[in-house]
């Protein structure tokens, strides 16, 4: 039991540890909500994000595969080509998909379960997705090692705090969001401050995974 103990508290603080960042990006997207862009793309794309991360982290149990930090810098490409697309695109999302997506809000639980599919489809969760992943890439060299050294139970442990841990982190960004204060200044500005946000982060990733290295005139 007091293995299970330990490694429930290892989950804890790797978890606030890795993702202290990632509570800035869950509160800009949360301030972006209308009738396109949902609270359960972000709930979900999150989930999804740090799932990835998770399965990309598992080798770790199973025999310690190290993932080359430089090249999980890569990863910073995703927010950075998100970032962009925000910046140069100018169109309104397709009121087609709003109707849609507002035609699945019942709650019968045929339409829950369809609300549920079409979330996952939908670009936003994914654009949320990537965004986590991008930011959340190097937490794999930080999760291997965690993992490697856990027994099948306290793995469960680990496992189960980080995806309380995940929907922890979406409340506080959630209710963040909600402070009259901060809401008013990222409603105001948050549109034309995410992509630049985005880019920032992508850039900030590989510099800080040293992923402009491999670029021959870096060297």
């Amino acid at each position: 039991m007091n293995q299970l103990g330990s490694a429930f508290t290892e989950g804890i603080i790797a978890f606030a540890a890795t993702n202290i960042d990632d509570i800035f990006i869950l509160l800009l997207f949360f301030t972006q909500v209308d009738n396109n862009f949902r609270r359960r793309h972000i709930i979900i794309g999150q989930y999804l994000g740090f799932l990835a991360i998770i399965l990309a982290s598992l080798p770790g149990f199973f025999g310690g595969l190290v993932i080359q930090r430089e090249w999980i810098g890569l990863l910073g490409i995703l927010p950075i080509l998100i970032g962009l697309k925000q910046l140069l695109s100018k169109e309104q999302e397709n009121s087609e998909v709003q109707t849609v997506s507002d035609n699945f809000t019942q709650t019968s639980p045929s339409n829950f379960i369809l609300t549920f599919i079409w979330t996952i489809l939908h670009p936003q969760t994914y654009k949320v997705a990537a965004v986590t992943i991008a930011n959340g890439g190097d937490n794999i060299s930080i999760y291997i090692p965690l993992f490697a050294g856990q027994n099948l139970n306290s793995l469960g442990v680990i496992l189960i705090v980080f995806l309380i841990m995940v929907g922890v982190w979406c409340a506080i960004a959630y209710y963040l969001s909600l402070h009259p204060a901060i809401a008013t200044i990222l409603n105001r500005y948050g549109h034309h401050l995410v992509p630049f946000v985005l880019i920032g982060l992508g850039l900030l990733i590989m510099y800080e995974r040293g992923t402009f290295t491999l670029l021959p005139w870096f060297k």
